[in-house]
């Protein structure tokens, strides 16, 4: 249980003497659900990033473990069951980072109820024996109870039902981790720049290091295509005759103060101007409120919030919280762009289906897109069955339903700043027993110390200021104004144990104030 070591990672590969099993590109939730699912079959895995683990869409999410109560509106059905399921086992296996939220639903006068109260009881039944509560009609006056802060003119009542909150970043390296605790190979900033082949069929990736320059040729009997939004550009590699088949759509949120959702119960919207449901939901105490659906045409690992995604969020929260936030009230804003599967009836993105799609091209090549955080499970298991059968590699049982996420751990305090480590919090305790100078806080305003940089540095494959600030921990999502404060203890203990000299640490800061800069509004 060493966790994530770069090093000795990339020792691995250049000693490598076989054809691996599997080689997965994309190091997001469906690429990193597809690496655990592969290595605790048994299977010689190998998972390249081009960036750093769920650096793209997946460290970019909503942050909700849930069945989809509008897919459930659209009729999508089945996506809601299997989410449902999924959003149970996320519990079972990462406590310690999947928690049950209340949401609450708030009817007013100039919108339809009954769907609510009549749906989110259809919703309560789909979940079955994996149910988190049941949801129940609330009184005007429970309602304001629960959300203190709503909008209380034309407030008729509520509905409250229950769904999942987790931390989708630390998932991400939680499950890197659990790919490595099972045999499993895992590089960041490893770009995957072509594909081998052999007598027309895919056999391998040319790969490389983004650290050394270094470009490595790596065989595999078969290779998955899990890079989200990336996805066409490596299909393209394959054929470069090939029609795109992802549609991006970006979600921008904001990060607002706890302040303006005091209680515990988060706020869902049914419908907004654009037919979008809006979410408020507390988490790291803060607020987080979203989100939009804007097709974009072109891709980019750090997508930027547009002017009016940010108005329309601010306008709408404006509507159902009796304080309305303005611009300067919002401590981050991110962007996130959905792979979504394109549809030939051009429907708008809001429409289009969150179901995962896999594509085998003639020459092998698995292509697994579409899909949401809580089924990446489900994604992986499935990208694997059909990899398995192109590769012809032994037939094994899915063990990941009840396989637990490392950092497991039943029960955690919130109050405790290292809760999200789940069990790894213990060793993270001991590096500070050991150098008490290691428990400094780094930043008044955000609760992270000196010892988690190390920790990050030295088990989580942290390689810059940005994968410590926006992933290991959220400080750039939760303050993006107090991270770049942050930037440079943050450089100096990576610089430490990273062993870079003083100007990488400048490079880092200068390169983390720019970046974060693009989370602060003007």
């Amino acid at each position: 249980m060493n966790g994530l070591d770069r090093d000795s990672m990339l020792e691995t590969l250049e000693s490598y003497e076989s054809v691996w099993d599997v080689i997965i590109v994309g190091g997001g939730a469906t690429g990193l659900g597809a690496a655990v699912e592969s290595a605790s079959r048994g299977y010689s895995t190998l998972l390249l990033e081009q960036a750093d683990f769920a650096k793209g869409t997946s460290s970019r999410s909503t942050k909700l473990a849930h069945g989809g109560v509008r897919y459930l509106q659209q009729g999508d059905v089945s996506l809601v069951i299997e989410a449902l399921h999924e959003r149970g086992l996320m519990m079972q296996n990462a406590p310690h980072l999947v928690h049950n939220q209340a949401f609450v639903i708030p009817a007013y006068d100039w919108w339809g109820g009954p769907f609510y109260t009549v749906g989110m009881k259809v919703y309560d039944v789909l979940a079955g024996k994996l149910g988190l509560g049941p949801s129940k009609s609330l009184s005007k006056e429970e309602t304001i109870e629960k959300i203190p802060t709503v909008e209380q003119d034309g407030l008729r009542g509520g509905v409250i039902y229950y769904d999942g909150q987790f931390d989708d970043a630390r998932l991400a390296i939680n499950l890197a981790q659990t790919c490595a605790d099972n045999g499993g190979t895992l590089l960041n900033y490893m770009k995957v720049t072509n594909l081998l082949k052999t007598s027309e069929m895919v056999s391998g990736v040319i790969a490389e290091d983004l650290e050394t320059g270094k470009t490595h040729q790596i065989s595999g009997r078969v290779v998955i295509n899990a890079t989200g939004v990336f996805v066409d550009h490596v299909i393209q590699m394959d054929d470069p005759e090939a029609s795109d088949i992802v549609q991006p759509s970006q979600g921008v949120h904001v990060v607002l103060d706890k302040k303006f959702l005091p209680g515990d119960s988060a706020i869902m919207v049914p419908k907004t101007d654009d037919g979008r449901v809006l979410f408020a939901v507390p988490w790291n105490d803060k607020v987080v409120v979203g989100t939009t659906d804007t097709p974009v045409d072109k891709v980019s690992l750090e997508p930027r919030a547009l002017e009016e995604e940010v108005q329309f969020i601010i306008d709408h929260a404006a509507q159902y919280l009796t304080k309305d936030p303005k611009r300067e009230d919002v401590l981050s804003v991110f962007a996130g762009l959905r792979p979504l599967v394109k549809t030939s009836e051009g429907k708008s993105t809001s429409q289009i289906s969150r179901s995962h799609s896999i594509i085998i091209s003639v020459s092998g090549l698995v292509t697994i897109t579409g899909g949401k955080w809580t089924t990446y499970r489900k994604m992986g298991e499935d990208a694997v069955d059909k990899a398995a059968m192109i590769a012809g590699l032994e037939e094994q049982e899915s063990r990941t339903k009840k396989l637990h996420i490392r950092g497991w751990l039943k029960h955690i305090d919130p109050a405790n700043p290292l809760w999200f480590y789940g069990s790894d919090s213990i060793a993270i305790r001991k590096l500070v027993d050991r150098q008490p100078e290691l428990g400094e806080v780094i930043h008044p305003d955000l609760p992270v110390i000196k010892a988690q940089v190390v920790w990050a540095a030295k088990h989580e494959m942290a390689r810059t200021v940005e994968d410590f600030l926006a992933r290991r921990t959220r400080c750039l999502l939760l303050n993006a104004r107090a991270s770049q404060e942050m930037a440079p203890v943050v450089a100096e203990l990576l610089a430490e144990s990273l062993h870079k000299d003083e100007s990488w640490q400048k490079e880092q800061v200068a390169q983390y104030q720019e970046l974060a800069s693009g989370y602060i509004l003007n």
